[in-house]
């Protein structure tokens, strides 16, 4: 190794799931589990066995993991033995190679919360650390509450980590439960904790982003000697969430000093499928992926001002701090109504349309921009319809089919239960290779839930479109957005669909008109365009 070792201990899946509105199911447990260990961290927190049925369900049927699977629980109650505690009991019987325990080390907590003596609790988190190591375990201990209990009370605080620590533990973690601490304050205290014993090579810390300085907090521990970090994908997580790991390991990959000083678990071609594993969790979670995440996000490398792409052409890092390739992102540069020429040929050539400098063509698109824009269009969040408009000002866009016409009908009914259900049906007619063909399709699911007008339309343009069917089977439409541009009798709705297929490429196309079925029908033919286009079916 180069470099000092770095530890990345992933919670998504115990303290990610305490994120409002967030439970894994089992299977969801499982996959998130194999992308975290195909990233390459280091442990993997699978949850609190004996909590609740589905965590203990994950423990029974655990995937195989390269990463240190460990399992979650809190150190034995007073006036027990740790032997005889069955909380501490369920957690030992995961039989994992690892365990975390969590402890009290602020004094306030202790006494108010537990209702004990503090000489009680130091008592318990000894015994509870022995018993684990007696048995063979690997034992972390979650110093819950540590910087407010150091701030309110340094000598117990210490005292309460040091008992861990002497009892055999291999990883103190100073958690910053509340999420208050500031990244100065964080590496003071961790420079203290390490000054009265217990050395940085043990030492782990845990933020919570309630301050938005989680990511900073655990940097400002590592520059103080701490030497594991813990967090969640996506920064999932109670309140505010957790430090965000899709952002911690590229940055103690690929930023100074952190790069040439340590060394993690993860390897530069598994950074590479961090956008990957950050939007599979999002797809899991049923979430739209935030867009402007640091390193992940489809913003993230987005160039819009002309200024800036006329920079970029020339060198990438003029406005880049990375290459988005190294994370598995890409360079997007937008296009509306504030694009120069600069901006327009760089975002061609990305689509793999080559156009001269000065070329009348670029002027005529950037007009119809303007145009379009002006009455409700942006190309700014959809892309694929920009490519789209381009090709077809330029001559370069194939027809790969023709709508003759469409008709939606909604209907509001009661069913057999006698209740009230509403139920959408869409007949579409195109032309294929000369050769009409009619489409019916229905709005229900296969649970017999109604998915509404737009996706009877969807269905039915896909049902039939000949040798263009196939290409399109692993398409599915992931997020519908709608916005009224203009108010009153003069209201035009602007729908924004964000489409996905099975290589995981993800594309966004924009439809505009005062009718929301007629603007969502438009945006729905330019992502079935784009993905025929890709797909080379031309």
């Amino acid at each position: 190794m180069s470099g000092e070792r770095l530890y990345i201990y992933d919670t998504t899946l115990r303290d990610g799931q305490q994120t409002q509105g967030v439970q894994f199911s089992t299977p969801e447990k499982q996959q998130i589990a194999a992308v975290l260990d195909e990233l390459g961290v280091d442990y993997i927190e699978g949850g609190w066995p004996g909590a609740n049925p589905t965590d203990s369900e994950f423990f029974e049927a655990r995937p195989q993991l390269g990463a240190r699977f460990t399992a979650f629980g809190m150190t034995k109650r007073a006036g027990r033995s740790a032997e005889n505690d069955d909380v501490l009991a369920a957690v030992m019987n995961a039989g994992t190679g690892a365990v975390c325990l969590v402890g009290k080390t602020h004094d306030f907590h202790v006494e108010t919360a537990l209702g004990i003596t503090l000489a009680e609790n130091t008592e318990n988190i000894s015994r509870s650390v022995e018993y684990l190591v007696a048995q063979g375990r690997e034992a972390l201990f979650d110093a819950e509450h540590f910087f407010d209990g150091y701030k309110a009370n340094p000598a117990y605080a210490l005292e309460a980590v040091r008992a861990a620590y002497e009892a055999g533990a291999r990883w103190i973690v100073l958690c910053d439960t509340n999420g208050g601490t500031l990244p100065g304050e964080i590496g003071e205290i961790t420079r203290a904790v390490i000054e009265a014993g217990i050395p940085g090579s043990h030492l782990g810390i845990h933020t919570h982003n309630d301050t938005e300085s989680a990511v900073a907090g655990s940097l400002a521990a590592i520059d103080a000697g701490a030497r594991q970090i813990q967090g969640t994908l996506n920064g999932l997580g109670e309140r505010c969430g957790n430090a965000n790991l899709t952002t911690l390991i590229p940055t103690l990959l690929l930023k100074e000093p952190y790069a040439s000083r340590y060394e993690t678990g993860i390897s530069r071609d598994a950074l590479t499928g961090l956008v990957r594993a950050s939007r599979q969790l999002d797809d899991i979670l049923n979430r739209v992926p935030f867009r402007q995440a640091p390193y992940v996000g489809a913003s993230a490398f987005a160039h819009k001002a002309g200024l800036h792409a006329s920079a970029i052409l020339k060198d990438p890092s003029t406005y880049e701090h990375i290459d988005p390739g190294l994370v598995g992102n890409e360079r997007i540069i937008p296009m509306s109504n504030q694009a120069g020429q600069s901006n327009l040929r760089r975002r061609l050539s990305e689509a793999g349309l080559t156009v001269d400098k000065g070329d009348p063509a670029l002027a005529r698109i950037l007009d119809i921009i303007k145009q379009r824009e002006a009455e409700g269009y942006t190309y700014d969040s959809a892309q694929a319809s920009f490519e789209l408009l381009a090709r077809k000002e330029l001559g370069q866009m194939p027809e790969f089919f023709e709508v003759k016409r469409y008709k939606v009908t909604v209907e509001r009914r009661k069913n057999k239960y006698d209740r009230m259900i509403s139920l959408s049906e869409a007949v579409v007619v195109v032309k294929v290779d000369g050769e009409k063909k009619l489409s019916v399709s229905e709005s229900l699911d296969e649970t017999g839930n109604d998915r509404g007008p737009v996706n009877a339309l969807a269905k039915a343009l896909s049902k039939d479109l000949g040798r263009y069917s196939e290409p399109l089977a692993d398409m599915r439409l992931v997020d519908f957005k709608v916005r009224i541009t203009q108010g009153g009798t003069e209201a035009v709705t602007r729908v924004i669909i964000d489409s996905e297929d099975g290589q995981g490429r993800r594309w966004s196309t924009v439809g505009v008109s005062p009718n929301i079925v007629d603007a969502s029908f438009e945006a729905l033919l330019d992502a079935i365009n784009w993905k025929l286009l890709r797909e080379g079916r031309h």
